[in-house]
C-alpha cells in the first residue's frame, strides 16, 4: 500500500532536515506542507532531502492537516512534524503493518518528549499517544478545534508498539515562543466558543494545571525539570486567559 509523509512547518530549517532524514526510504512520496509566512530556508533543506513542497497561507493546524491529506497522493498519510524522528523500530513496524491485512484506518502513535535534550516521564508527556497513521480517505480534522488537533475517523484505531522522537524544547526562548502561540490558539478557540475571561481565571486555572501536571500526571518523577516544565504550563494558563480578554477587548473597540 502506498503511504505518504505529511509534513506541516514553518521556519524548520534547523529541523525539517533531520525529520526528513528520519523518514527516509519509509514513504511513496515526502509532503512539506509549508507555511506562506516561513522566512528562513525550509523549503530548500526540504527540496534537497527530495521532498515535495507546496507553499500554502496559514488558517489553523486542523485546516493544514486536512489541506495536506487532499494533497498527499497515496492511500495511507503519516505525519510527522519537523521537530520529531523516526526511528528505525518504528519504520519497521509501519511497513509491516501497512503491507499486512488489517481493519484500523488509523494508528496511536507514542512519542518520547525530550525537553533540553532529557526525555521526561511525567506530567502528561509520556507516552503522549498522537493519531498519526491515517488511511486518507477516512480522516478528516474538525477545522473549528485550532490547536491540539485529532483525526476524526470513519472507522477503527488501533496503536502501534514504537514511538516518535520528539525534541520538544531545546531553549527557554523556544518554550516561550512554543506555548505563547498555543496559548494564544487555545484563547481563540475559547472566545469563538463563547468563553469569556473571568477574574479567577487567573488563580483557578494555572493552579488546577500545575496540580494536574505535577501530582495526577506525575510531573514529580522528573525532578527540577518536573517541576519547573509543570510550573510553566501553569504559567501559560495565565497567558491563555490574557489572551482571552485581549479579544474581548479588541471585539469591543469601535470600527
Amino acid at each position: 500500500m502506498g503511504l505518504s509523509v505529511a509534513v506541516i512547518a514553518r521556519d524548520e530549517e534547523g529541523q525539517i532536515g533531520g525529520c526528513l532524514a528520519s523518514v527516509a526510504g519509509l514513504a511513496d512520496e515526502t509532503l512539506v506542507l509549508l507555511d506562506s509566512r516561513s522566512a528562513d530556508a525550509t523549503a530548500a533543506v526540504a527540496a534537497r532531502h527530495g521532498a515535495r513542497v507546496v507553499v500554502a497561507p496559514w488558517r489553523n493546524f486542523s485546516a493544514q492537516r486536512n489541506l495536506a491529506l487532499e494533497l498527499c497522493a497515496h492511500e495511507w498519510v503519516l505525519f510527522v512534524d519537523a521537530d520529531e524522528r523516526v526511528p528505525g523500530e518504528l519504520a519497521a513496524e509501519i511497513r509491516a503493518q501497512l503491507a499486512g491485512a488489517h481493519g484500523a484506518v488509523g494508528y496511536w502513535i507514542r512519542r518520547h518528549n525530550l525537553f533540553f535534550g532529557r526525555a521526561v516521564r511525567g506530567g502528561g508527556w509520556y507516552p503522549d499517544p498522537q493519531l498519526r497513521l491515517l488511511r486518507r480517505d477516512a480522516a478528516r480534522y474538525d477545522e473549528a478545534r485550532a490547536v491540539h488537533e485529532v483525526a476524526e475517523l470513519a472507522g477503527d484505531a488501533s496503536a502501534l508498539r514504537g514511538h516518535l522522537l520528539h525534541h520538544n524544547i531545546e531553549g527557554l526562548g523556544e518554550l516561550w515562543a512554543k506555548q505563547s502561540a498555543y496559548a494564544l490558539a487555545e484563547a481563540r478557540t475559547l472566545y469563538a466558543a463563547g468563553r469569556r475571561f473571568r477574574r479567577r481565571n487567573l488563580l483557578g486555572a494555572p493552579a488546577r494545571e500545575l496540580w494536574r501536571r505535577f501530582v495526577t500526571l506525575g510531573g514529580w518523577r522528573d525532578g527540577a525539570l518536573g517541576l519547573f516544565l509543570c510550573a510553566a504550563m501553569a504559567w501559560f494558563e495565565v497567558v491563555k486567559f490574557l489572551f482571552l480578554r485581549g479579544l474581548e477587548a479588541a471585539a469591543r473597540r469601535p470600527g
